[in-house]
C-alpha cells in the first residue's frame, strides 16, 4: 500500500503543493455542494407546499360550511379546481379525483390526523399531498349542527425534483471546473514562486564549479529566499575553501615533488647515455631509492596536514644530521655550509617534517645566491632556531609584505621557475608544528630567514 502511495505521490514540490491545494478545494467544494443542494431541495419543497396550500385555499372558497351540512358549490372551471383534490366533511369524503384509490387512502389518513399536514409518496412518480382545514364562519361556529371540512390537494414533485437534479449537475460541473482551475492555477503560481529557487540553484551550481566570488546575500529576495540564499552562500564559501585547499595541496605537492623527481630523471638519463659499472649502477639505484623515499615522505607529510592530522606527532629530529642530509641532496655550484652552536640540537618534530620546512628555504637560497649559502642552527630559550642565509640580491622592501603569500613572486620574469609556493608552505608547516618562519629585514647582504622549532 505504501509503495502504491509512493508511486502516486508527485515527485516535484510543485506537484505536491498542487495536489494538496486540489484535495483541500475538493473537500471544501464537497461540503458546500452538499449544503447548497440540501438547501435548494428544501426550498423547492417549500415552494411545492406553498403551491398546494394556495390551491387548497382556492378550493376552500367553493366549500360552504355555514349550513347544517357541508356543501360544495358549483363554480366555473370546476375541472381545474377538482384536479387532485379531495374534500371531506368531518371524515366523510365528499369529492375525490377519479382513479385515485391508494391516494384517497393517504388523503384520508391525513384528514384523520387533523390539522395542516403534508406527506410525500410515490405514485407514478414523486407526489406531495397536503391537508388544509376549511375555516368555519364565526356566525355558525357555535351551532351544534356546524360541520368541519378539510381539503386535501396533491401535486407532482417531478418538476421540482428535475430542477433539484439540474442544480446538482450544474454544481458538480462547476466544482469540476473550479477544481481544474485550482490545480492549474496552483501549479502556475507555485511554479512562478519557485522560479527564483531554480535560478538560485542553477547559479549556485555554476558559481561552485568556478569558485566565483558572487553571493546571494547582496540581492533583494523575500524573507524565505533570503534564508535560502544565506544557506547557499555558506555552502559556496565551504566549497570555495575546499577548492582553495585542493589547489593549494596540488600546487604544494607538485612543488615539493619536483626536486626528487628531477633527481630520478637525471640519474636515469645519465644511466642510459653512458655505460656504467656495477658500483655506479648500485649508486644510481641508491640515489633513485632515496629520491623515491623522499617523495613518499613529502606525500605523507602534506597529506597528513591536508587531512587535519597532527603534525606534532610523537617524534624528534636531530637537527644537524637532518640539515646535512638535506644539503647533500641539492645539486648547486655554491659553497654550502651547515654549522651548529653548542651541544647536539634536537627539535620536537619528525625528521620528514623538518626537511619539508627547511627544504623550500634552502632551495630558494641556492636559487638566488651568488656564491654562498650558510645554514646555521643554535639553541634558544624556547627551542631551536635555524637560519638560512644567502648572498643574493635579497628581498625587495616593497615585496616584504607579500613574501609569504601563496603564488606571489617578487619578479616573475627573473628566469627562475619557482611558483611562489615554497615560503608559504614552509611557514604553514612550521606554525602547525608550533614554530614559525620569518624574514629578517635587518640583514643587508642577501636574504636571511629564521626558522623557530619546538624543543625536542
Amino acid at each position: 500500500m505504501s509503495g502504491i502511495r509512493h508511486r502516486l505521490t508527485p515527485r516535484t514540490l510543485r506537484g505536491r503543493l498542487a495536489l494538496v491545494a486540489l484535495t483541500t478545494a475538493a473537500l471544501l467544494m464537497l461540503v458546500l455542494t452538499v449544503a447548497f443542494n440540501a438547501v435548494a431541495r428544501h426550498h423547492l419543497q417549500q415552494q411545492a407546499d406553498d403551491e398546494l396550500r394556495t390551491r387548497a385555499a382556492a378550493v376552500a372558497t367553493t366549500v360552504d360550511t355555514g349550513g347544517a351540512t357541508v356543501r360544495v358549490l358549483e363554480t366555473p372551471h370546476d375541472d381545474v379546481l377538482d384536479t387532485n383534490v379531495w374534500i371531506y366533511a368531518d371524515r366523510h369524503l365528499l369529492e375525490k379525483p377519479p382513479a385515485a384509490g391508494r391516494l384517497t387512502r393517504i388523503a384520508g389518513a391525513l384528514v384523520d390526523r387533523g390539522g395542516r399536514r403534508c406527506v410525500t409518496t410515490e405514485f407514478h412518480g414523486p407526489l406531495r399531498l397536503c391537508s388544509q382545514p376549511v375555516p368555519t364562519p364565526k356566525s355558525t361556529s357555535t351551532s351544534k349542527n356546524s360541520s368541519r371540512a378539510t381539503v386535501v390537494t396533491a401535486l407532482s414533485l417531478a418538476p421540482y425534483r428535475s430542477s433539484a437534479d439540474t442544480l446538482l449537475l450544474g454544481s458538480l460541473a462547476l466544482d469540476a471546473v473550479m477544481l481544474v482551475c485550482t490545480y492549474a492555477l496552483t501549479r502556475l503560481a507555485v511554479g512562478r514562486a519557485l522560479r527564483p529557487v531554480r535560478t538560485m540553484t542553477d547559479q549556485a551550481t555554476q558559481w561552485s564549479a568556478v569558485a566565483s566570488e558572487e553571493r546571494f546575500g547582496s540581492r533583494h529576495h523575500p524573507a524565505e529566499l533570503t534564508a535560502l540564499g544565506t544557506s547557499l552562500d555558506a555552502m559556496l564559501d565551504r566549497i570555495r575553501t575546499l577548492l582553495r585547499h585542493e589547489r593549494r595541496l596540488t600546487g604544494e605537492l607538485s612543488h615539493e615533488l619536483r626536486t626528487p623527481l628531477s633527481r630520478i630523471i637525471a640519474e636515469l638519463d645519465w644511466w642510459h647515455t653512458r655505460p656504467r659499472t656495477a658500483d655506479q649502477t648500485r649508486t644510481t639505484h641508491r640515489i633513485i631509492a632515496d629520491a623515491a623515499d623522499s617523495m613518499r615522505a613529502i606525500c605523507d607529510t602534506l597529506l597528513d596536514d591536508a587531512r587535519g592530522g597532527t603534525l606534532t606527532a610523537p617524534g624528534t629530529a636531530e637537527v644537524v644530521p637532518t640539515l646535512k642530509r638535506l644539503t647533500e641532496s641539492l645539486v648547486a655550484p655554491l659553497h654550502l655550509t651547515v654549522t651548529a652552536d653548542g651541544p647536539p640540537l634536537v627539535a620536537g618534530i619528525p625528521p620528514a617534517l623538518l626537511e619539508r620546512i627547511v627544504s623550500p628555504l634552502l632551495t630558494n637560497a641556492c636559487r638566488y645566491a651568488k656564491s654562498q649559502v650558510e645554514v646555521r642552527a643554535h639553541r634558544t630559550p624556547d627551542g631551536v632556531r635555524v637560519q638560512v642565509t644567502d648572498d643574493g640580491p635579497g628581498v625587495p622592501p616593497l615585496f616584504a609584505g607579500w613574501l609569504f603569500e601563496p603564488g606571489r613572486r617578487a619578479d616573475p620574469g627573473d628566469g627562475h621557475d619557482g611558483a611562489g609556493l615554497g615560503l608559504a608552505l614552509a611557514r604553514r608547516l612550521a606554525r602547525s608544528a608550533g614554530g614559525d618562519v620569518t624574514h629578517d629585514p635587518g640583514h643587508r647582504t642577501g636574504a636571511r630567514f629564521d626558522i623557530s622549532l619546538p624543543p625536542g
